[in-house]
């Protein structure tokens, strides 16, 4: 799928918050339960909120012919990719691919040598093919449900650049 990756907009928000959303309760409903999804997000996130977690963070948006198909954020300060959400119907088409290699070269540029990912168990397979290791595996509370997850890292150094 062919994609601008360019930097986030303040009036992307609601639209990056309905990708999270669908990519939640429809793109991962094949590796987490029902209930799991909806504790993970229980309703597409209040754009003012939301608006504000996109904008403290290095935040990526992968536009398509019809809008933003896809988003990534990245905190430079703590060297942690936070977000990374794609839409259900360009989930396989390198649109994730495309944001991770616009990120990781930000990271490079700003002298990162490592970065660590909270990732789900739809993504950890991605983050895995990206050079990513799995630090430990971990289960986090949302909404009193346990949501199982990978902390995993890369190190920038050794590892070789996005392609």
């Amino acid at each position: 799928m062919n994609v601008l990756v360019r930097s986030y907009a303040a009036g992307d928000a609601p639209a990056l918050g309905e990708i999270f959303h669908r990519a939640v309760h429809e793109g991962a409903a094949g590796r987490y339960s029902a209930e799991e999804r909806a504790a993970w997000s229980p309703r597409v996130p209040d754009t003012l909120k939301w608006q504000d977690r996109l904008a403290e963070a290095e935040t990526v948006v992968a536009e398509g012919p019809d809008g933003p198909v896809g988003f990534m954020s990245l905190y430079l300060d703590r060297a942690y990719l936070d977000l990374a959400f794609v839409l259900p119907e360009a989930m396989g088409k390198g649109v994730a691919a495309a944001l991770y290699a616009v990120l990781e070269t930000r990271a490079r540029a700003t002298g990162l040598t490592r970065l660590t990912t909270e990732a789900s168990l739809l993504a950890e397979p991605f983050f895995a093919r990206q050079g990513w290791q799995i630090v430990k595996r971990q289960r986090v509370e949302r909404l009193g449900v346990m949501i199982p997850n990978a902390v995993m890292e890369k190190d920038l150094v050794a590892g070789e650049a996005a392609a």
